[in-house]
C-alpha cells in the first residue's frame, strides 16, 4: 500500500513539474514576443520621419527668399546716372575790347570768333581747349604813323584751360577758366611810304619790324608785313542759360595776353554762343 502511494505521489510530482515547466515556457515565449514586434513598431514610428523631407517646402524655397536682399543690394550698388556730360562743345562770336599796350595802336570793336571743347572730370571740374580769332584793326593815327593807306591786322590763340563749373540752378550756371596758350599775331600794311633804314619808332617796334635792329627799319621791304609768335595766358568766365532743348546759351568775357621779345599782344574778346 505504501509502495502504491509512493508511486502515485511520484507521478503527481512529475506531472506538477511538467505543468510548471510548460507554464514557465509559455510565460517566457509570451515575454519574448514584444521584442520581435519592436522593429515593426519602430518602422511605424519612423515612417513620419521618413516623410519629413517631402514636407519642408518652405526650406526648399529659402533660396528664392534669400535672393531678394541680394537683388536689393545689387540694385543699390548700380551706378547712378551722371548729372554732367563727359564732353562739352562751344562756339561763339562777338567783339574785341582793346587792352594793354595794344590799345595804343588798335581800336576796339573788331569781330571775334571762338570754338572749344571741354572734357569734364565731374560736374565741377574739367579741361577746355579753345581756338580764338580776333580782328585787331589799326587806328587811323597808327596808319598815319606807319605812312600807310591801309592795313590788315589780326591775332589768333590756341589755349588749354582748366574750367570750374558752378551750377546755380537747373537753368543757370557759371564758369571760370584760366590757363595758357600759343598766340600768333600777323598783319600787313598797304601803300606805306616809309623809307627802309629810317629810324624806328614805337609802332615799328610793336609791329615787329625792329626786332633785329632797334634803331633802324630793315632795308628789305618785309617790314610792311608782320608775323609774331608768342606765348601767353588767358583768364575769364561766363554765364550760361539752359534751353528746353538742352543746349545752353552763354556769354563769355576773357582777357588774353601774349608776349615775346618785349612785344605784347592784348585783347579782350566778349563772345555770345552756344554750348552743348
Amino acid at each position: 500500500m505504501m509502495a502504491k502511494f509512493a508511486s502515485v505521489t511520484a507521478t503527481a510530482s512529475l506531472l506538477t513539474l511538467l505543468v510548471l515547466t510548460i507554464l514557465w515556457g509559455a510565460q517566457g515565449f509570451a515575454q519574448t514576443t514584444p521584442p520581435e514586434q519592436a522593429p515593426a513598431a519602430a518602422l511605424a514610428a519612423q515612417a513620419p520621419a521618413a516623410q519629413q523631407p517631402a514636407t519642408p517646402t518652405p526650406a526648399a524655397q529659402q533660396p528664392d527668399t534669400g535672393q531678394e536682399p541680394a537683388d536689393e543690394i545689387s540694385a543699390s550698388r548700380r551706378k547712378k546716372p551722371r548729372d554732367y556730360k563727359n564732353w562739352n562743345f562751344n562756339v561763339g562770336a562777338g567783339a574785341n575790347v582793346d587792352s594793354g599796350s595794344t590799345r595804343i595802336w588798335v581800336r576796339g570793336g573788331g569781330p571775334v570768333g571762338a570754338a572749344g571743347v571741354a572734357r569734364n572730370a565731374n560736374k565741377y571740374l574739367g579741361l577746355r581747349a579753345d581756338v580764338v580769332f580776333a580782328d585787331l584793326p589799326l587806328r587811323d593815327s597808327t596808319q598815319e604813323l606807319a605812312q600807310a593807306t591801309g592795313a590788315r591786322n589780326y591775332a589768333y590763340a590756341v589755349t588749354l584751360n582748366p574750367i570750374i563749373n558752378l551750377p546755380v540752378t537747373q537753368l543757370y550756371s557759371g564758369y571760370f577758366i584760366f590757363g595758357g596758350g600759343f598766340f600768333h599775331r600777323a598783319g600787313s600794311l598797304s601803300g606805306s611810304t616809309a623809307v627802309p633804314g629810317s629810324a624806328c619808332n614805337a609802332f615799328w617796334s610793336w609791329w615787329g619790324a625792329c626786332v633785329n635792329s632797334n634803331a633802324f627799319i630793315p632795308l628789305s621791304g618785309n617790314f610792311v608785313d608782320s608775323s609774331l609768335n608768342q606765348w601767353g595766358y588767358d583768364v575769364g568766365g561766363g554765364v550760361a542759360r539752359k534751353m528746353p532743348s538742352g543746349v545752353e546759351i552763354y556769354v563769355e568775357y576773357r582777357l588774353m595776353h601774349g608776349a615775346a621779345s618785349n612785344i605784347t599782344t592784348d585783347f579782350r574778346p566778349i563772345t555770345i554762343g552756344f554750348r552743348w
